[in-house]
């Protein structure tokens, strides 16, 4: 398979959030056919859709893969479960999240496994076009055909989300020569 450019979507509010995202982002890491490009900042943000719990701290990173969006969604679900967490009731606290914003310019949806790309709640969720836009502004989305930029200037609640510190420390991972650049 050819590799495909994606970007994930991170978050956490229990438990050590940042180590939390560490964690992640080796587990990433440390998958074959994966590679991790960059990571935008970390932000703390409110809970958004259940509010009684925890702030969150999201981060986005741009990754080059060779998995299919359904292996993806696999490998998340396998990181999200080994690192510990529970399932719980619809946006309810958890220890990590790992979510699929967008794979390549692709247009996914299936059923069974429950996967929409791009993520379909993008244009809504600032806690996601802050950290999104921060690595890739001029993304278009593959089905509202405009920036993330552009999404990122509508969207309610951006001044919700906070700068919490530097993009999360890079695991070590091996090299990969398709890559210009790293974050």
């Amino acid at each position: 398979m050819e590799t495909v450019t994606a970007y994930l979507g991170l978050g956490t509010n229990l438990g050590s959030r940042e180590q939390n995202l560490s964690q992640a982002l080796q587990s990433l890491a440390n998958s074959p056919d994966f590679h991790i490009v960059r990571s935008s900042s970390i932000y703390e943000t409110a809970p958004w859709g259940y509010t009684d719990q925890p702030s969150f701290l999201n981060c986005a990173v741009e990754v080059r893969t060779k998995l299919s969006p359904v292996e993806l969604l696999g490998l998340a679900k396998c990181i999200e479960s080994g690192l510990g967490r529970q399932e719980n009731f619809r946006y309810g606290p958890r220890l990590i999240d790992i979510d699929i914003l967008l794979y390549g310019i692709e247009t996914i949806h299936l059923g069974q496994p429950n996967l929409d790309i791009p993520h379909p709640r993008i244009p809504e969720r600032a806690f996601v076009l802050v950290p999104l836009t921060e690595i890739a502004p001029e993304i278009i989305h593959p089905i509202l055909n405009v920036s993330l930029a552009d999404l990122l200037e509508k969207v309610d609640g951006k001044e919700d989300v906070n700068l919490w510190g530097p993009a999360p420390t890079m695991p070590e991972q091996p090299s990969d020569p398709s890559q210009k650049n790293y974050g």
